[in-house]
């Protein structure tokens, strides 16, 4: 029988051990409790985030092993780099975290549904609002075509989701921020669960072992004083 520990309302920091999540589904630890500032980034801050569907309980996973980018060594193919030499497109850093959220959570090809529900827009708009959630979005013209958010805690981040509008413009949103990052000393880009997009543009895993004490290490340290990029054209990152 699986048994999953139930989540105190008024005991927001306080999450099972990590060593304890399922083997099947991976890395499934607790339920419940609710999507406060407090509690999320009590959960980040032990590698555990929150993932579920509409309707269905409050779930909270850490998997084994953890999905991570070197930030310093995200792979560029050559077409890609060819791409962003003559691209026009422009970046920017938390100009539209909501709209970013709204258009990873929109309808995807092959998928029936979403896990960014209403409840979770509203939880990290607040993270947003308290400097512990950015976004990084890529524009052609006016009209945002890719982008990427995620929570930050110390020199930690972990990215939730990433959209695409145009071809490759979720890569530039990744890179971006991975550039970005490295300039600020954060040695590691958390992606959570590996998929084949990820994996070929550099991703690796590390078991869960060696991750959380990475993770407490960085979580410690200050992270940077403002978040600005560091260039403002796509084609700076060739």
């Amino acid at each position: 029988m699986i048994r999953l520990t139930a989540l105190r309302a008024d005991d927001p920091e306080n999450f099972p051990d990590p060593a304890r999540a399922l083997r099947d589904p991976n890395g499934l630890l607790a339920f419940g409790g609710d999507l406060s500032p407090q509690r999320l980034l009590a959960a980040y801050s032990q590698g555990i985030f929150p993932w579920y569907s509409q309707g269905d309980p409050l779930l909270w996973w850490s998997p084994d092993p953890r999905c991570v980018f070197d930030t310093g060594d995200v792979h560029v193919s050559r077409r890609f780099r060819r791409s962003l030499k003559h691209s026009e497109w422009t970046l920017s850093m938390d100009r539209a975290f909501a709209e970013v959220m709204r258009e990873c959570a929109a309808p995807r090809a092959g998928e029936p549904g979403t896990w960014i529900t209403e409840d979770m827009h509203a939880a990290y708009t607040r993270l947003h609002e308290l400097g512990h959630a950015h976004s990084v979005e890529v524009w052609s013209g006016e009209v945002l075509v890719g982008g990427i958010y995620g929570v930050t805690i110390g020199r930690a981040f972990s990215a939730e989701s990433m959209f695409s509008r145009a071809t490759n413009a979720s890569k530039c949103a990744l890179l971006a921020l991975c550039r970005t990052l490295h300039g600020w000393d954060f040695p590691l880009l958390d992606a959570q669960v590996p998929n084949p997009h990820l994996e070929r543009m550099g991703a690796i895993t590390l078991p869960r072992e060696d991750y959380l004490p990475c993770l407490r290490g960085l979580v410690a340290q200050p992270g940077p004083a403002a978040w600005r990029l560091p260039f403002t054209r796509a084609a700076e990152l060739a």
